[in-house]
Formats: C-alpha cells, sequence, structure tokens
C-alpha cells in the first residue's frame, strides 16, 4: 500500500473515532446538531468500508470468516486478524 492511501485511511479513522467520542458525549436535545453528527458519521463510516473495499479488491488481501484487516500507520502493513 502507498503512503498516499495509508493517509486516507488514517484520516478517516481518526474522523470516525472523533465522531463517535463526540456521539458518546452529545445528547439528542440539540436535534440539529445530533443529525449532523449521525449523518457525518454515516458518510464516514461508508467511506471507512469503501477504502477497505477498495483496496482489498486493488491488493487481492486474504479473508477468512469473522476476521478484519487492521493496518499499521507506520509501516503501511495490512494484517489479517482472525478469531
Amino acid at each position: 500500500m502507498t503512503p498516499e492511501e495509508r493517509t486516507e485511511i488514517q484520516t478517516l479513522f481518526e474522523r470516525r473515532n472523533g465522531l463517535n467520542e463526540l456521539a458518546s458525549i452529545l445528547t439528542a436535545y440539540n436535534a440539529d446538531l445530533y443529525e449532523k453528527l449521525v449523518n457525518d458519521l454515516g458518510e464516514t463510516s461508508t467511506k471507512f468500508q469503501g477504502w477497505w473495499n477498495r483496496m482489498a479488491e486493488k491488493y487481492q488481501w486474504e479473508s477468512a470468516e469473522n476476521s478484519n484487516w487492521e493496518i499499521n500507520f507506520d509501516t503501511c502493513e495490512i494484517y489479517l486478524v482472525t478469531p
């Protein structure tokens, strides 16, 4: 994987984590802000999964039932994590 591809998923990873943290402290009391957060989180999660799908196809990564891939952001290496 290229450093550019790594940076793309790292940005999405950090954004998704930040939105999840915000969701844990934000209540539905502010409906407009909550709705924006939910929409943004949905879009970011879709982009995040789309990146993994594109890269898996591009690089022909192995997969296994009930497993997921993880990335080492320092080395750009991908690992298959199985239960």
